[in-house]
């Protein structure tokens, strides 16, 4: 209550008519507590009511309060602070412009002594009245031994202690229901064994048991009988072949290989939104800001990666709440290393395409080890660029209210999980349709060779070509083929740029950029357009794993297969997400380091991961693996060296 009534006092300096919405009141009344609301309301000189806002209860007064409030005009009192502060307020009074109104006064006086920038922009003082301002500031910061930030906040407490006197009363120090689960499920050594063990549970739901119920039914019945009835309409209708194959093979094909995962998503979402509602997901931010301190880091910087694991976008935006600018920098560029929402249909699939791969597995270990990793990879970051000139510093403080646990709202749970997935359909009806198109003519059109009139293999005769750009009838000659090969030896160390289906994979991967789920659209256009296996298994409708059977055959193991995930959960995000990135960063050099270290980091870890791999699983042993074991070597010494800048990190923290 002290920490709300805080804002409080600050609204009612603005000379508006108040209504104070008292929320929650249940649970204090719940824990043995009472509140005195008429006292509290005679205090404060304007109408408190008491609600409870999961229920709905105490809504409407709330409404005809303000409405009455607002009609009747009633100005309300305002908070007032001690002797010395009170002076100094009225002072600051008197050289504010004649512009500014006179309810907004004391507001714009105490903003002006706490050289709030922005205010002061827009009263366009003159150096004389700024320099008096100033003083001010000074005289009462030296007169009570602070700064003048902390003054203001003192006096707001001060005023709210008294103001709560006599008005809320608390039962004994009794542990309630929270207290005890929070004492396991924060505990120091409890803490993240339970978060990793809840993730594995959230994602072998959505990903491995009923989500692939779902996804079997949607990629069976609804993609792949949607595929077969639209081809069949467009044959009978005299549709030009290439605009059926345009169609069927690539919009249906691609947009078919995500929405197929549409399932998986929706009960990954909205178990996420049972863990928030429930108040678990606020207890993982306490948890791991002890781990994050450690290693130099605040966990304000796990905030944004706590909501990145819906989206990246507002994961980006929500470092704006990290004081440090060399945190926030560091927490922009490493955010989207948590899997979101656009990254599970890739995730979902490979763990099919793993899991066919070893045997004895299901894949359900794919999705929580890629939430794992991202955290790991933040922290591993996080320590090699704390121990540098341009991101080191103290960590900064995080004060964070535990809310306590409820029963989750079916209506609230519902609404964050279609509003998520609607988001993500948004976006394929528009970006990854396009990609769709994009993908489907780069790998359907390119340069065929010159020939003359000869006989194939099936007896049939093909006319003479004088070759050109057109329509090609092996996809490895389209133009995709010519991009993806052209990039490929970049993942050869990697595992999956070999020269039969290396320019497939490598260009999926590229598609990633534009939005991540276009990785597997740009795999289920090209599983169509030319592999025999899964157009099989759509005419058998056994398209659950017909995409995941074709991609499959492009990684000759395993551990190629999860080199490419890794490489893809880490490097840099979709468009969008970098869009948003350059526009935090607000710095050109910031922005293109931001997005080179994300690239590099991600080859390196990805490729030290696939050298060491194939060594301990299959025994292979070359260059690569003595490239692998010195970038480890190099990475062990980055982390563990000693902080050249620890000593002035702690002052830093003390003079803080």
């Amino acid at each position: 209550l002290e920490r709300n009534l805080y804002l409080t006092t600050q609204i009612l300096e603005l000379g508006k008519p108040v209504v104070i919405a008292l929320n929650m009141v249940d649970s204090l009344k719940k824990s043995g507590g009472t509140i005195d609301t008429a006292k509290l309301s005679e205090r404060l000189g304007c109408k408190v009511v008491e609600t409870v806002a999961l229920h709905g209860k105490g809504v409407k007064e709330v409404a005809l309060a303000a409405e009455e409030a607002a009609s009747s005009g009633a100005k309300v009192p305002q908070a007032t602070f001690s002797a010395d502060v009170e002076v100094a307020i009225s002072k600051a009074e008197k050289i504010l412009p004649s512009s500014v109104k006179e309810e907004l006064k004391r507001w714009t006086a105490i903003k002006l002594l706490e050289r709030d920038q922005k205010v002061i922009e827009k009263l366009f003082l003159s150096s004389a009245e700024a320099s008096k301002a100033e003083s001010l500031t000074k005289e009462l910061e030296s007169k009570l031994g602070d700064d003048i930030e902390s003054i203001i906040t003192n006096e707001r407490y001060n005023y709210i202690t008294n103001l709560l006197k006599g008005i809320v009363t608390k039962k004994g120090e009794k542990l309630t229901t929270s207290d005890k689960i929070d004492r396991i499920v924060t505990n120091r050594w409890l803490g993240l064994p339970i978060f990793a063990l809840v993730m594995w549970f959230v994602y072998w739901v959505s990903v491995t048991t009923i989500g692939t119920m779902g996804t079997d039914w949607a990629n069976d019945t609804v993609a792949g009988g949607i595929q077969g009835w639209v081809e069949e309409l467009m044959n009978n209708a005299g549709a030009n072949e290439i605009l059926t194959d345009c169609v069927v093979n690539g919009i249906l094909g691609g947009l078919g290989a995500v929405f197929g995962f549409l399932p998986q998503m929706a009960i990954l979402f909205l178990l996420l939104s049972i863990l928030e509602d429930v108040g678990y997901m606020t207890r993982i931010a306490f948890v791991m800001d002890r781990i994050f301190r450690k290693f130099g880091l605040s966990g304000k910087s796990f905030i944004p990666l706590l909501i990145s694991s819906g989206c990246g976008i507002p994961g980006i935006m929500a470092s704006r709440t990290i004081e440090n600018e060399n945190d926030r920098r560091m927490t922009i560029m490493t955010t989207t290393w948590i899997p979101c929402g656009a990254k599970l249909p890739v995730i979902a699939m490979f763990g099919v395409v793993i899991a066919s791969k070893v045997t004895g597995t299901n894949g359900s270990w794919v999705g929580p080890s890629m939430y794992l990793i991202g955290v790991a990879a933040v922290l591993i970051a996080a320590i090699i660029l704390k121990k540098t000139k341009y991101f080191h510093g103290p960590a900064a403080p995080f004060v964070m209210e535990l809310p306590q646990y409820h029963i989750p709202q079916l209506k609230t749970v519902l609404l964050h999980t279609w509003e998520r997935l609607w988001s993500f359909i948004k976006k394929a009806g528009t970006i990854l349709f396009l990609a769709c198109l994009v993908m489907w003519f780069l790998s359907s059109y390119g340069f065929n060779p010159a020939h003359e009139a000869y006989v194939d293999e099936e007896g049939n005769a093909v006319e003479a070509s004088e070759g050109g750009f057109g329509l090609v009838e092996d996809s490895a000659d389209s133009v995709l083929a010519k991009v993806g090969n052209g990039v490929r030896y970049i993942f050869i160390p990697l595992g999956f740029g070999d020269a039969e289906n290396g320019w497939k994979a490598a260009a999926s991967s590229i598609s990633g950029f534009s939005a991540k789920e276009a990785i597997v659209t740009t795999m289920g256009v090209l599983a169509n357009v030319d592999d025999e296996t899964a157009e099989a298994a759509l005419e058998e409708e056994e398209a659950q794993n017909a995409v995941s059977d074709a991609v499959g055959g492009w990684f000759a193991t395993a551990i190629a297969a999860f080199a490419f995930l890794l490489f893809n959960m880490l490097d840099s995000p979709c468009l969008a997400a970098i869009a948003t990135m350059a526009n935090e960063l607000k710095s050109r050099k910031w922005f293109w380091f931001a997005i080179l270290f994300q690239n590099v980091f991600a080859w390196i870890v990805t490729f030290i991961f696939y050298q060491l791999g194939m060594l301990f699983a299959h025994g292979a042993f070359g260059v690569g693996t003595v490239i692998a074991f010195v970038l480890l070597a190099v990475l062990l010494i980055a982390l563990f060296r000693k902080n050249p800048y620890a000593e002035a990190d702690k002052k830093g923290s003390f003079a803080a």
